[in-house]
């Protein structure tokens, strides 16, 4: 798959342009790409995927100088320079770019079809960088089913910004055109949504929004499937950013943050503020993420096969599941022409919160926590937990059902994982156990009997 042409102009002549104004841009790789360290542009331009995905993943191009076949962790704050006037050596002060964390920002950057990428503290340091592109009076479109954080994130800013948020049914793509304005700055999507796993047509929402206004940036948070599973910037996104914590580490040791772009001038923006902030990925952490990445096929093939079973199996004995991987959600097919996978985190409900905690708190196997994208299976209650910064009566608005639970499935055998469930499902009293087995009851069977609607 070709990685996206620069936005303005001929590949070569912007490759001309900036190597006038940046000498560093001269060096190339053994294969005659510029590969540039930041803040100029993490990838070549004109680089091309040459293998699948899951080599790709794991394949990376080093010139460590003694043969390192893993990048080694430069553990610097500074670089000695040649002269009292500095500035000749590549880099000078690790917050402004560290060789470990350029050799990851130049892989994510392949991975993730972007001509440039960038390694921040944290997912929500990540989208704290890109909002810092809106000005007062912009106004942001974005879900009214989004991760806790992300909500807290743009209240904060509606309320001392003065920025202006819209929060809207995004999976109707001619709700969300009529919502774009020349004011709209930022349209901000989720998908699929969490936890209510609703999808968005990022292409439709994409190309309705650069039509109505040009100057809109479409930025896509892209943490619940990966570049594994979909790439936002092939569909039309503007910029798109994941929390490294999450599937790109796999193990819940690090705290990272991913932005990705095509276009120079908002890399350049983004790495303005990362720069002045102080808030990229230091060395240690970009070693281990790097070396997460490299795992990420593997991992991710056994959590969405466990996720399958797993979703299979609580439909199957009554339950109201959602999960893009089962024919049953609404929007099934919409997620496939988008995405290659279905992803591994699902949530059912119960029809009473009740009941719900009881079931997170029997199981064992499933540890109760936020997050997902671990080896190790989780289990939660996000109303009480991810999304409980929104506050009740908002989760009412946005029909967010109180007793929805959402499993985030590792790597874990399938087989001893819905034992484990089951037994909880038991504990709690929310099935009904016969000589065939057991089934949903009272509530929880009502809304497996339910059709799911789009909406």
């Amino acid at each position: 798959m070709s990685a996206p042409p620069p936005p303005n102009g001929d590949a070569n002549s912007s490759s001309a342009d900036d190597k006038k104004s940046n000498p560093l841009l001269k060096r190339v790789d053994l294969d005659g790409h510029d590969l540039p360290p930041s803040p100029a542009p993490s990838s070549p331009r004109n680089g091309r995927r040459r293998y699948a995905l899951a080599t790709e993943l794991v394949y990376t191009d080093s010139k460590d100088q003694y043969g390192a076949s893993s990048i080694p962790i430069y553990q610097s704050a500074t670089f000695k320079q040649t002269s009292a006037s500095g500035g000749q050596a590549e880099y000078d002060y690790t917050r402004s770019g560290n060789p470990t964390r350029t050799h990851l920002e130049r892989h994510l950057a392949k991975i993730m079809n972007a001509n440039r990428a960038l390694a921040i503290s944290s997912g929500m340091g990540a989208l704290d960088v890109i909002t810092r592109l809106l000005r007062p009076g912009d106004e942001v479109i974005t879900g009214d089913d989004l991760y806790g954080g992300t909500h807290r994130l743009l209240t904060y800013l509606a309320s001392n910004q003065g920025i202006i948020v819209h929060h809207v049914d995004t999976t109707d793509a001619e709700t969300v055109k009529a919502r774009i304005s020349d004011k709209t700055a930022m349209v901000l999507l989720e998908t699929p949504t969490n936890p209510l796993i609703k999808i968005v047509d990022i292409p439709t929402i994409a190309r309705n929004a650069h039509e109505a206004n040009e100057k809109a940036l479409v930025v896509v948070d892209n943490t619940m499937l990966s570049p594994m599973l979909l790439n936002p910037l092939d569909l039309g996104a503007d910029i798109v950013y994941e929390s490294g914590t999450k599937y790109l580490s796999g193990h819940h040791d690090i705290m990272a943050g991913v932005i990705a772009v095509n276009d120079v001038e908002i890399g350049n923006k983004l790495f303005f503020t990362i720069n002045s902030t102080g808030c990229g990925l230091s060395p240690n952490d970009s070693f281990l993420l790097m070396r997460g990445v490299k795992t990420l096929a593997i991992r991710m093939e056994k959590q969405q096969t466990n996720a399958q079973a797993i979703a299979e199996f609580l439909e199957s004995h009554g339950f109201r599941v959602r999960y893009p991987g089962l024919k049953s959600h609404p929007q099934y097919d919409l997620h496939w022409s988008m995405a290659r996978g279905a992803g591994a985190v699902l949530s059912f409900e119960t029809g009473d919160p009740t009941v719900s905690q009881r079931i997170v708190e029997a199981a064992r196997l499933w540890a109760i926590s936020v997050s997902f994208g671990c080896v190790n299976s989780l289990i939660s209650m996000p109303c009480q937990m991810s999304h409980a910064s929104i506050d009740a009566k908002t989760r009412r608005e946005r029909q967010m059902p109180e007793d929805i639970i959402r499993l985030c499935v590792g790597i874990e055998d399938p087989a001893d994982l819905i034992d484990d469930l089951s037994r909880a499902l038991v504990q709690a009293g929310a099935v009904k156990v016969t000589l065939d087995g057991f089934h949903a009851t009272g509530a929880a069977e009502e809304l497996g009997r339910t059709p799911r609607t789009a909406k």
